[in-house]
């Protein structure tokens, strides 16, 4: 299992992206995704792609009763565990699309901008469903179909020096390669229908949607992410 985080170059950029280094703070999207967080107290609390452990820590310091960080990315998961105290936190280097534990295993799964890099939701879903426990809540962010269908994810001008966002290719699914951070990287492109369906057709009811648009400060400063949805947040229960 190999994973492009753990190049020295692309970590090392990854390490200076203002969510990096601010956290949760950092992260635009974070006020529409806590707000759709269920009660943490006592719960069970997996995170797929967790990345430097922020939403692990979050979920512990709001009374979890144990949290499992899971990531690709050794680099990833060293950053974590020098970032954390918590006896109530774990992490384990594991690939999302093919990890599992026995039925019921958690009350809660979330997942931050990971769930692009997987090519099968519907499996993906399978297996949240199975680890959920009954009423149990997955809750995660991916980059929206308008923002991942062209591929190259970059405003483009019009003849009169405008910018607007293109959207081609919308239903033809599948891997896209993007330049992040100064390389090529492979991400999947899936319809707004298909990411909502993996969930339906796999046990999850759809009790949340959420396209965040950043805060005020960041609308008036023309951030434009408040122009065009870069993220979708979903949330569903386990039926």
């Amino acid at each position: 299992m190999t994973s492009q985080y753990d190049d020295p170059a692309f970590f090392s950029a990854y390490a200076k992206m203002p969510r990096s280094q601010a956290g949760l703070k950092g992260a635009g999207e974070w006020p529409d995704f806590k707000r759709l967080l269920p009660d943490l107290a006592g719960l069970r609390v997996l995170d797929m792609g967790c990345g430097y452990g922020w939403q692990c820590r979050y979920a512990a310091s709001r009374g979890a009763a144990s949290v499992l960080g899971i990531d690709s990315s050794k680099r990833m998961l060293e950053a974590a565990r020098a970032r954390t105290t918590d006896a109530k936190i774990t992490y384990e280097l594991a690939d999302l699309t093919t990890f599992q534990r026995p039925a019921g295993s958690f009350d809660l799964v979330i997942s931050s901008l990971a769930f692009h890099y997987v090519a099968d939701l519907a499996t993906l879903m399978a297996h949240i469903n199975t680890m959920l426990s009954p009423g149990g809540t997955l809750l995660f962010t991916i980059e929206h179909p308008l923002y991942t269908a062209e591929g190259h994810e970059q405003w483009v001008k019009t003849g009169d020096g405008a910018a607007v966002w293109p959207v081609d290719h919308y239903f033809d699914e599948g891997q896209r390669m993007t330049t992040f951070l100064g390389q090529q990287v492979p991400k999947y492109h899936h319809t707004l229908a298909t990411i909502l369906n993996s969930l339906l057709q796999n046990g999850l009811a759809i009790t949340g949607v959420s396209e965040p648009r950043g805060s005020q400060a960041d609308i008036a400063a023309g951030e434009s992410w408040t122009r065009a949805p870069m993220m979708l947040i979903v949330r569903g229960t386990k039926d």
